[in-house]
């Protein structure tokens, strides 16, 4: 018959206790004593270490070290550069009116004819209707126009959607296929690295997410405003219908599922009241 582990004798020496003490070389003095067993040492290790990792993860989110890490600063970087893009483009549109102002003043002072109605700058001009606007000036207009209308992020308030909404890039990499309601392809196909994070576009709710023998794994979110934003070929889903996620959240996987991939990447769609808009007209990738 085996013996049995004598685990008494075992705990016996792990709590036996040793001291240690802190003598004067030339008197032989006892300075300092303190008893310590097996125990109690491990226990002061593993405080030391928690308070180790705690202080670590305090330095780290509550400094700019936390940029550092993968995929901390999508969410919060982004929309920074979002916010400055549209200062500058704002701040090229002023320089620009103020510019023509002077020109249009030097011209004035020297006797000769202004080179286009420019209203001044920070300032709105209301025409009579019985005033027709210059060459010049309608051309500057309808070009002005033209470029706010694609203007980075930013919803154009001649077209029938909302403005001022941000979307957040899904997942980073190349396109590989654009666009192309001729073509019945109402998304764009972006090239992803291997099991990349998938990002929300925007807040919203699942509504869908499941596999489809054709588009691989597949998540849909709601969100405001009729836009519904839809991701396909992913690896893996990482939530389900009924969940709430906010902008830039990961959502999914990239892979290469369903029988119309043909390498890791992501299919995105943007859906606006029940019809395919360009995703390119406002995300960046």
């Amino acid at each position: 018959m085996k013996n049995k582990p004598d685990f008494s004798a075992f705990w016996e020496k792990v709590r036996f206790k040793y001291k240690l003490l802190f003598l004067n070389e030339n008197t032989l003095e006892e300075v300092f004593a303190f008893r310590l067993s097996l125990l109690s040492g491990f226990w002061v290790v593993l405080a030391f270490a928690a308070l180790l990792v705690t202080l670590t993860s305090i330095v780290i989110i509550n400094t700019p070290i936390r940029n550092y890490l993968p995929g901390y600063m999508d969410s919060e970087i982004r929309q920074e550069m979002i916010a400055n893009a549209l200062k500058t483009d704002s701040l090229e549109q002023i320089l620009q009116l103020q510019t023509q102002y002077l020109e249009n003043t030097t011209a004035i002072l020297k006797g000769e004819s202004p080179i286009a109605e420019t209203p001044k700058p920070d300032t709105v001009s209301v025409k009579p209707d019985n005033l027709k606007k210059s060459k010049e000036l309608t051309k500057f207009v309808q070009n002005y126009e033209e470029e706010e209308r694609y203007n980075l992020n930013v919803l154009s308030s001649s077209a029938s959607l909302p403005g001022n909404l941000i979307f957040y890039r899904p997942v980073q990499g190349i396109i590989s296929s654009k666009f192309n309601a001729q073509e019945k392809h109402y998304g764009v196909d972006v090239a992803a690295s291997p099991k990349e994070s998938v990002l929300a576009t925007m807040k919203g709710t699942i509504v869908f997410a499941g596999f489809d023998a054709n588009a691989g794994y597949v998540i849909q979110i709601q969100h405001a405003n009729g836009f519904i934003s839809i991701y396909k070929h992913n690896a893996r889903l990482l939530k389900k219908e009924g969940d709430n996620v906010n902008a830039g959240e990961a959502v999914a996987m990239a892979g290469n599922t369903g029988s119309l991939s043909s390498g890791n990447h992501l299919h995105f769609e943007l859906w606006y009241n029940g019809k395919p808009v360009n995703p390119e007209e406002f995300i960046v990738f």
